[in-house]
Order: structure tokens, then sequence, then C-alpha cells
């Protein structure tokens, strides 16, 4: 008798392509409702109902009632984390899209992955830290050093507040474009916060891209020490 996780059951739901559109477009972090993830699968929306029932019964969605309808969205970072992970597999792999698409450029530079920032600015800024000494670590075991601290104290983040959160600090995340990891847990969520209470940039509706304006791209360069060249280099 085998034992350990079965494995089997989540790959045979993430192996149906509509259910995989689905879990890929609430990897943004956001909620959505049935009909929209039933636009967003190409599916009618019963179908769509099936599909989440069978998901939240395995605990990789959750659904949240609010007025007349419901939404879901992934049940913890760590689904997304695995999604990042099979992206990054299928990309190297050689199982892409046969059309991209105009958007594909810039979600490539800077995207939502859950709650943090992914993509080539994501990965630039983690080895930004890292170079400088703010963050230790490699892989998924990342650790804030005291002159790290000391940045993102400076920064306006609440270092007590997201050391108190249930999930880590610091967590590597591997970025399915760039093949090499972003910074994902708390603070990886509270920078992409402050970046968006800051006006560096906002979300492109209806993606999962990330926008930054000239301002803001120009004070992230400066602030975490990123050339623009190592943008196209990430």
């Amino acid at each position: 008798m085998k034992v350990g996780p079965d494995i089997a059951v989540i790959a045979a739901l993430l192996g149906d392509p509509a259910r995989a559109n689905m879990l890929s477009a609430m990897s943004a972090g956001q909620a959505l409702t049935a009909g929209e993830l039933a636009r967003e699968a190409g599916v009618t929306a019963q179908t769509a109902s099936s599909h989440l029932a069978k998901l939240s019964a395995a605990g990789l969605v959750e659904g949240r009632k609010q007025g007349r309808h419901v939404y879901y969205g992934l049940s913890g970072p760590d689904v997304a984390g695995v999604l990042e992970a099979l992206s990054g597999l299928a990309a190297r792999t050689g199982h892409t899209r046969v059309r991209t698409g105009p958007k594909e450029p810039a979600l490539r530079r800077a995207r939502v992955c859950y709650d943090h920032l992914a993509g080539d600015l994501g990965v630039a800024m983690l080895d930004s830290l890292t170079h400088r000494g703010m963050i230790v670590g490699s892989g998924e075991t990342l650790v804030l050093t005291k002159d790290g601290e000391v940045f993102m104290t400076a920064l306006g983040l609440d270092l007590a507040a997201l050391t108190a959160l249930r999930r880590p600090l610091c967590k590597g995340c591997l970025d399915w474009s760039v093949r090499r990891s972003h910074l994902a847990g708390a603070l990886g969520a509270a920078l992409l916060t402050r970046f968006f209470a800051l006006g560096w940039a906002q979300r492109e509706p209806g993606t999962r891209i990330v926008a930054f304006s000239p301002r803001g791209l120009d004070a992230f360069r400066e602030i975490f020490g990123v050339p623009a060249e190592a943008e196209a280099l990430a």
C-alpha cells in the first residue's frame, strides 16, 4: 500500500483545461463569481458550477457568499505557488499556447501572482534585495536581515504586524516566465500593496498585469537599485 499524500487527485483536477483556466484566473488573488469563471474557462455556467464544486471539495478553492452572489478564490497562496510552478514547467518543456496575445509582454514584465509582484520586475527586485544583503537564503527559504528590516520600515511597512500573520514573512516563489524566484510571503504581498498605495502602479482591469506609471517605475528603480537593463536580463 502506498503512503503519503495522493498527488494524483490534485493532478487530475488540474489536468482539465476548463478547471486549469479557472484556477489561473483566481491566481490573480481576486474573488470571482461562477459566471465570471465560466467566461474565463469558455464553458456554461452549469459546467462551471460543477467544476467549482469539485475544486471546493478538494480544498483548492473556497467560496464566500456576499449578497446574491458566491465569490470564489484560491484556498491559499500555496495553491497559487503550485500553479506558478506548473506554468514554469509548461514553458520550459515547450507546452505553450499557440497564440500568446498582445498582452503577453506586459504580463511577463510585471504581474500579480496571487498577492505579490511577479515577472521581470519581481525577480529583479528580489535579486537586488539579495545582492544588497537585505534578504538572505535561496529557493523558498528566505530571511529578512537587520538591514532589510530597516529598509522595509523606512518604506512604510509594519513588520510587527506582518510577522504576526499566519504565513511566512519571506518566501521564494519560482517565477514561470523568468524561471527564477520572486518574493512571496507576507512581505511580498505588503510590498505590492505599498506600491499601489504610493500610486506607483495599478492593476490593469480584467488581467493579472501590474502597470507601473513612468514616475512609479523611476521610484521603483531608484529605491530598489534596479537598473533598466536588469529588467531585460531578469
